[in-house]
């Protein structure tokens, strides 16, 4: 197949294509094959949402199972079998076992819808506008998530103010000297601050886009405290990081707080299918009826596989493996990669881990070299923080241990080459 099909008539928004430029046909498992055959390790994942690999069998069985009974696949939002069973297993397997008391709310089939609608119930329950968001946040690409978000490229492409939201540092990163909770409750407590009070706070534990940020157990449990001390809602977002990206199905629960909501989508999805949620603690769940709606929040197919990753998950123990194999990464790291410079640095928990080129010269030149020497050598990684200078490790969670060593062994020979070592 000729690629000028694409480049003629698409978009000139398309990425990905740009830094692999092969027309893929099939995937399986932890890779990815072009049509010529050739075969790539893929360590992006679909940018977190294939958690569970591609065409996972267990999955991809129920869906063909359903699909061949000419069951319903479109529904909005009203009563089926697929969604009970659903709220069923996500309820039993997910929720109760970790005394988490939350509504469901089905979105639009994006991230980006399940963190607009937070938005708008975080405002519509505390009737304040504002909201604290981190640097280094993303949050989506619709104008609401937008603005929560700080890269400044997907900002400029806004084209209008974004606004009603107060950023402060991370607890990590660029701002290391600073206490970031200090500052806010000083936003929060000085009558002169001229920061308006929030309705939420909404983080990602583990800031992936921005550089694989990892916030500690207590920046999150003093973070939860000050919240709930002003009456501020916790808003969680685990579009990229959830789904046992971090060894636990939430990214939350190393650190025992219970958000007021939590965003989910990606691997929510089980198979790569569009789907969204919001968990909403009761008290706060104040919609109307259709006040936030979507025509494919009722996703059937998505519901069908979502049920079933939930079920591969805990019958696997997924959470356990994916700890086990954080720590082959951790280690190979740690003993091959940053034994080649004191400026490169380390960062990640579970399966999604940042190897940190900025404080060498062009680090983001380097990251560039090195993530295309990958894909020369077969394998698909991705870049993220400040300057695109973070090689971004983001495998899929049922990797095998030969697998993720033969990836971690290419990035290892590309750095080698990059770096002249």
């Amino acid at each position: 197949m000729n690629k000028s099909i694409f480049e003629q008539n698409e978009s000139c928004v398309r990425s990905y294509c740009r830094k692999y430029p092969v027309i893929f046909k099939k995937a399986k498992g932890s890779y990815i094959y072009d049509e010529d055959g050739n075969q790539y390790l893929d360590f992006l994942a679909g940018c977190g949402a294939l958690n569970y690999g591609h065409n996972n069998d267990e999955i991809k069985g129920a869906v063909i199972d359903y699909l061949m009974q000419d069951n319903i696949t479109h529904a909005m939002d009203m009563y089926t079998e697929a969604k009970a069973e659903f709220i069923e297993a996500f309820k039993t397997q997910i929720l109760d076992k970790r005394d988490l008391q939350y509504r469901i709310m089905f979105c639009g089939s994006t991230g980006t819808n399940a963190v607009e609608a937070a938005l708008k119930l975080c405002r519509k329950n505390k009737k304040r506008s504002n909201i604290v968001a981190f640097m280094g946040a993303f949050h989506g690409m619709t104008l609401g998530s937008l603005a929560l978000t700080t890269d400044r490229t997907s900002r400029d492409g806004a084209g209008v103010s974004l606004d009603n939201v107060t950023f402060i540092p991370y607890e990590s990163g660029f701002h290391t000297k600073l206490d970031s909770l200090d500052y806010l409750e000083t936003i929060l407590l000085d009558d002169h601050s001229g920061v308006e009070k929030p309705a939420a706070v909404i983080l990602e534990t583990v800031q992936a886009e921005g550089g694989i940020y990892v916030a500690s157990v207590e920046w999150l449990q003093r973070l939860e405290k000050i919240c709930h001390d002003n009456d501020i809602l916790l808003v969680v977002d685990d579009i990229q990081v959830g789904c046992s990206r971090t060894g636990t199905f939430f990214s939350f629960e190393r650190a025992g707080i219970k958000p007021d909501m939590v965003t989910l989508s990606k691997s929510i999805g089980g198979y790569g299918f569009p789907m969204s949620l919001l968990l909403i603690k009761d008290e706060l769940d104040i919609w109307k009826p259709a006040e936030h709606n979507g025509t494919f929040r009722g996703n059937q197919v998505a519901f069908v596989a979502a049920k079933k990753a939930v079920e591969y998950n805990v019958n696997h123990d997924l959470n356990a493996d994916v700890r086990r194999k954080g720590e082959i990464v951790k280690e190979f790291v740690e003993k091959n990669i940053l034994s080649l410079s004191s400026d490169i640095s380390l960062r990640g928990i579970g399966l999604i881990w940042g190897i940190d080129f900025g404080k060498m010269k062009d680090g983001g030149e380097i990251a560039h070299k090195i993530a295309d020497k990958c894909f020369e050598k077969k394998m698909i990684i991705e870049r993220a923080g400040r300057g695109d200078s973070v090689v971004k490790i983001l495998p899929p969670l049922t990797i095998s241990d030969e697998e993720l060593k033969k990836g971690l062994n290419i990035i290892l020979e590309a750095t080698k080459e990059v770096l002249g070592k």
